[in-house]
């Protein structure tokens, strides 16, 4: 009987032990996920392609979410400040675009964090370059590495998963390169207007030939009205119909635009609205911009 009354009893220790490991394993389990990687980007496409690639290891704060604002006017708060404190890598774009950016950082100083800017990663710092990159799909992979590198550095353990992901996100640009691709091939050199150089490295990427006058996209970059000579030779090339598609930055109009648009819509010529943030019906980068791909090669002819 004794024996019994102890084998029982070794039983039930035996049993506690192993409920005490497994509930040891699930403290480490939420304490892992509760300690991802903090990344602050300044802008949502830069943001959601951190979280394709760090998945549910990082949290991620985009400071420019709003598609309908012109991102040139946007003015930080103390819930962006807040965020910038609590990072761990800070993401920004570069190229004069994201300046409010450079206050925050001076606002809250720390040698623990990194900052990846992209303007540095595609080594694109020149005075006067076109700030929007992301519209750089040939180049994006680049940007996806250096995202992954800086994950891994900052949580060393879930560098494969890291890696896989950016494999994933690098695989999913393909119907987006091979439809650049075959628009450079299919209308090569063809000519193009657009408002601003928001779209100018895709139409770059698709050797299509940009002919409307730079000093008017430059005016409205900077927020200027173009040159009566300008609108007066962008209107000609609508009227006589020496574009064959116009690109137009909805995201930010003005009075000057939005008549070049009109123009051209009167004039049967194919409009096109991109946006400098991703929009929020859009699931990812890539869906973006792979609508919008699609949309310039219909308008150039199928």
């Amino acid at each position: 009987m004794r024996k019994i009354i102890l084998f029982l009893i070794i039983i039930m220790l035996f049993g506690f032990i192993i409920l005490f490991l497994i509930n040891q394993d699930k403290t480490k389990l939420v304490n892992t996920k509760s300690s991802r990687v903090n990344v602050v980007a300044a802008e949502n496409f830069w943001g959601n392609i951190t979280s394709q690639i760090g998945g549910d290891y990082v949290s991620v704060t985009s400071i420019i979410t709003d598609p309908s604002a012109d991102p040139h006017l946007y003015e930080s708060d103390a819930h962006d400040a807040l965020a910038i404190s609590n990072a761990n890598i800070i993401i920004v774009n570069g190229l004069g675009y994201d300046n409010f950016m450079d206050k925050l950082l001076l606002a809250s100083p720390n040698s623990n964090r990194s900052i990846l800017k992209v303007e540095q990663v595609l080594n694109v710092t020149s005075d006067n370059t076109n700030p929007h990159l992301w519209y750089n799909t040939n180049r994006i992979a680049e940007v996806g590495l250096a995202i992954k590198n800086q994950l891994s550095i900052k949580d060393p353990q879930d560098e494969q998963f890291f890696t896989a992901n950016l494999n994933k996100f690098i695989d999913s640009l393909k119907p987006i390169l091979n439809t650049i691709n075959q628009i450079k091939i299919k209308y090569p050199n063809a000519p193009v207007g657009y408002t601003e150089r928001v779209p100018g490295y895709l139409l770059t990427n698709t050797n299509l030939n940009v002919v409307s006058p730079l000093g008017f996209a430059s005016a409205i970059e900077e927020g200027n009205d173009p040159s009566p000579a300008d609108t007066n030779a962008f209107e000609a090339l609508i009227s006589n119909h020496k574009i064959k598609v116009l690109i137009y930055n909805s995201q930010a109009s003005s009075q000057a635009t939005k008549h070049i648009r009109d123009l051209a819509e009167q004039s049967n010529i194919p409009v096109i609205g991109v946006t400098e943030t991703l929009p929020l019906n859009e699931p990812n980068y890539q869906t973006w911009q792979l609508d919008q791909v699609n949309l310039l090669l219909t308008a150039l002819g199928g």
